[in-house]
């Protein structure tokens, strides 16, 4: 279960061409400096095992050329005379052991160093060296100034090799090793044998270099061509990944338009629907009037057929569109008297109806400072109507009373329409707001009506988008002993 809620959570990411691009030049860059650590790392180890073996390998051979020495001075007795041809002898193998030394490609200086009569001689040669060991004669010995840097160590560790017999290395210049090695005959230290070697072990850490360096070229090579090759098919794969979910979203933002303008045009049509019965309404007045036009009448007839026809032709204009235009709406060439206009809808639509039935009545108080507003009265009809039938179709009580009024203040420079009615006000649910912060009474397609009649509850929601493009504002509320309210508040 928790792999497969962490296999879910891995899905939630996706991966992107420059994140594959990202994640590969990474990759590669941490190979390349494993790489480079990895040959410093062996670099300096070799290093390190270079320097330990070049000190092994010079204290080895100057610790043989010593023991070489001991061994055929071990073999000579210095009690009896040496004949002519001994001698000869003798100094021929001391010349070979000198020689040999010298020859060697690394060894630049050889000497035997001896203390004797409180003076330190450097002894290079078999001839010398059997003369100061064994006829007693320095005079030779003492011309020595080639190995006087060997003397001027020597001096430096004399008492370390008297007391502990020990090889000791001295390095110079960084590469250089100057060796000395205790020379004992029988047993008693007589001097000590100086070399100086200069090991060269480069080559071969250059070839294990040079190796490593094939190895790890080839093995980044390889790595290199792996990552590459994952990373086009990668690419390849979010590329066709990216193309079919662009698709997918082209055609789900078709289809949300689809949806949106199917939307649009159902609620075009209801709102068609609820002006439908205003319509058929005032097509009866105007039958109405018509019926009983005389000589006498005329002229408030016409006057009231005619603002019948601008209705019935307003309502046809708002048929075309889902958003009328803001110039048909509010315009400088609009001059109404919004007091007119509301003795008009009261006096010749509500109170024409409520004679017939009589089962409400309406109350007007205008105030006489109205100024002219730039709002095409049929707008300031189809905010004012709604609110008004509103009152009418849910008042729910018998002598219902309708009380509008209007009034401006010159201070705030705003006018106030307010109506009200002493019903039995809004379901408190309708006044809460909703997602938009509107309260839901505004909405769209809400009334307390039985849902199961079509075309209600865009009275108020008309009322309200109406309001909104002339720049007013309108609010609702329930009045503290009954009824409601609805005010609207129009400024500058």
């Amino acid at each position: 279960m928790r792999d497969k809620r962490l296999f879910e959570k891995i899905r939630e990411y996706h991966f992107q061409f420059k994140h594959l691009t990202v994640i590969f030049i990474v990759l590669f860059a941490f190979q390349v400096i494993v790489s480079i650590i990895n040959k410093s790392s062996i670099g300096s180890f070799f290093n390190s095992t270079q320097d330990w073996y070049q000190k092994d390998s010079a204290e080895r051979l100057a610790n043989l050329t010593t023991t070489a020495f001991e061994l055929l001075l071990e073999t000579i007795n210095r009690k009896e005379d040496i004949e002519t041809g001994e001698q000869s002898r003798i100094i021929k193998a001391f010349d070979i052991i000198f020689n040999q030394e010298i020859l060697q490609h690394n060894i630049e200086e050889m000497c035997i160093i001896i203390k004797k009569n409180n003076n330190i001689y450097a002894i290079d040669d078999g001839k010398t060296l059997f003369k100061v060991l064994y006829l007693d004669s320095t005079a030779n010995a003492a011309e020595s100034a080639a190995h006087s840097k060997a003397i001027s160590l020597y001096k430096n560790i004399q008492s370390f090799l008297i007391y502990r017999e020990q090889i000791k290395s001295i390095i110079t210049d960084k590469r250089t090793f100057n060796t000395f090695v205790p020379l004992i005959l029988r047993g008693e230290y007589i001097g000590a044998v100086y070399m100086k070697n200069t090991p060269d072990f480069s080559f071969i850490s250059g070839q294990i270099i040079s190796n490593y360096n094939e190895t790890s070229l080839l093995y980044l090579s390889l790595i290199s061509l792996g990552l590459l090759s994952m990373y086009f098919v990668s690419s390849y794969t979010v590329k066709e990944r990216d193309e079919a979910q662009k698709l997918l979203m082209m055609e789900h933002e078709d289809n949300i338009k689809k949806q949106v303008n199917y939307q649009k045009e159902l609620i075009f049509t209801k709102r068609i629907y609820h002006t439908h019965h205003k319509a058929e309404k005032i097509m009866g007045f105007i039958k109405g009037d018509l019926a009983i036009l005389s000589p006498l009448n005329i002229d408030v007839i016409k006057y009231r057929v005619t603002k019948y026809a601008n209705f019935i032709s307003r309502i046809i204009y708002d048929m075309k569109w889902y958003e009328p235009p803001v110039q048909t709406i509010r315009n400088a060439i609009f001059k109404t008297d919004l007091n007119e206009v509301i003795r008009f809808i009261v006096d010749h639509i509500f109170l024409r109806s409520s004679k017939k039935s009589g089962t409400f009545s309406i109350e007007l108080s205008q105030g006489s400072n109205i100024p002219v507003l730039n709002v095409n009265e049929f707008v300031i009809w189809e905010i004012i109507e709604p609110l008004v039938q509103n009152s009418i179709d849910h008042a729910g009580v018998n002598g219902l009373l309708i009380k509008i009024q209007t009034a401006y203040s010159e201070k705030d420079k705003e006018i106030k329409i307010l109506i009200s009615d002493n019903g039995k006000g809004i379901a408190p649910g309708l006044l809460l707001p909703d997602e938009r912060g509107i309260k839901k009474i505004f909405g769209e397609n809400v009334s307390t009506k039985d849902a199961a009649i079509q075309n209600v509850g865009y009275g108020c929601y008309i009322a309200y988008e109406m309001s909104k493009k002339c720049g007013w504002d309108i609010d609702a509320k329930n009045l503290d002993k009954s009824g409601c309210e609805f005010s609207i508040s129009i400024k500058g």
